[in-house]
């Protein structure tokens, strides 16, 4: 759109925002969870999931080998052209308005796929690192990698609701 700003704050984007993670989510309320801001991220933008499968009988890996593992199937659900953030507690971090802005920054230079990763329980390989655009902390703590994915999109429904001026986020 010519004026991308008026577009976004019309129409949000065209902007295509993929959450991969590790593993499934096991827990019924965050499934819930996810379900509810899956729905209300929905009327804003294209947004998707995938879930790579959890490597099966670990156990004699290293946690360097799971990485490398985990890594490889990671890496083939990421395109070329995407712009890809890594979820890492070693991260960049925002306020929640400060986080609006980034993404509303990103929508108007016209980024077109953005790809979130959550890793396994032991973080990411250095091959998905070095493909990393960005690396995003949600937080100084370290959060299970199934919470994590509640939180993220709770935090992502608010920046659309931030950048559309919604009544949703209170400073």
């Amino acid at each position: 759109c010519k004026f991308s700003y008026i577009c976004r704050l019309i129409y949000c984007t065209d902007m295509r925002i993929t959450l991969i993670t590790t593993g499934k989510t096991t827990f019924d309320y965050i499934r819930e969870g996810m379900s509810i801001y899956e729905k209300r991220i929905g009327r804003y933008l294209n947004f998707s999931r995938t879930e790579v499968p959890a490597l099966q009988s670990t156990s004699s890996l290293s946690h360097e080998e799971v990485k490398r593992r985990e890594g490889e199937l990671i890496l083939k659900k990421v395109k070329p052209e995407d712009r890809v953030v890594i979820l890492d507690e070693k991260g960049r971090r925002f306020t929640s308005t400060g986080w609006a802005g980034h993404i509303g920054h990103l929508m108007d230079t016209g980024t077109k796929s953005l790809v979130f990763i959550i890793g396994g329980a032991y973080g990411f390989s250095d091959k998905v690192r070095e493909r990393a655009d960005e690396t995003l902390s949600l937080s100084d703590m370290t959060f299970s990698h199934q919470i994590i994915r509640l939180f993220f999109e709770e935090q992502l429904y608010r920046a659309m609701t931030i950048i559309k001026g919604e009544p949703y986020h209170n400073e």
